[in-house]
């Protein structure tokens, strides 16, 4: 089954960690550090496609880094 990023409001950690090309481990480091956040229904941790957008928008930029002078 394929996902679809476009219509799903929340994701599972599963879900989010495929849709976003990240390990289950960097996932809960992530949310543990307060850089994402979550949802829990029962045992089930969710992650908001907001929180997941605004997560990815808040990583820092790649690229060549600049030499210090």
């Amino acid at each position: 089954m394929q996902l679809n990023i476009q219509t799903k409001h929340a994701f599972t950690v599963k879900e989010f960690c495929k849709s976003y090309a990240i390990g289950r481990t960097t996932a809960y480091e992530e949310i543990k550090s307060g850089r994402l956040q979550s949802r829990k229904v029962g045992r089930r941790t969710l992650i908001l496609r907001i929180d997941a957008d605004n997560w990815l928008a808040d990583l820092p930029a790649g690229g060549p880094q600049e030499q210090a002078a």
